[in-house]
């Protein structure tokens, strides 16, 4: 008696080998692509990075709101007044000497 050896089918290491292939890719798609994980990871950094300038922007405006609020005809800050006059304008009283 001799005993045969069996190969496996040209057709099932097609069948596997074109699976591993799909799998292999869409792997990759999970990882790099478009919607991937990498991708995902970029969105929540620039997220981050755009609520602290969200944050940083919503403060100065406050504060130019608060600067216009003291200057408002109905609450008048004289001394935020006089720095704007100096500032802007450039004028200065009688008595001060200016050193450049």
């Amino acid at each position: 008696m001799t005993a045969k050896k069996s190969r496996p089918a040209l057709g099932a290491l097609v069948f596997f080998g074109l699976a591993f292939a799909v799998s292999i890719y869409f792997i990759f798609a999970a990882v790099q692509g478009d919607y991937g994980l990498f991708r995902r990871v970029e969105i929540a950094a620039a997220k981050s990075q755009l609520e602290a300038e969200l944050a940083a922007l919503e403060a100065e405006v406050a504060e130019m709101e608060n600067l216009t609020r003291r200057l408002s005809d109905s609450y008048l800050d004289l001394d935020l007044l006089d720095q704007q006059a100096r500032d802007v304008l450039g004028l200065l009283r009688a008595d001060e000497i200016v050193i450049r």
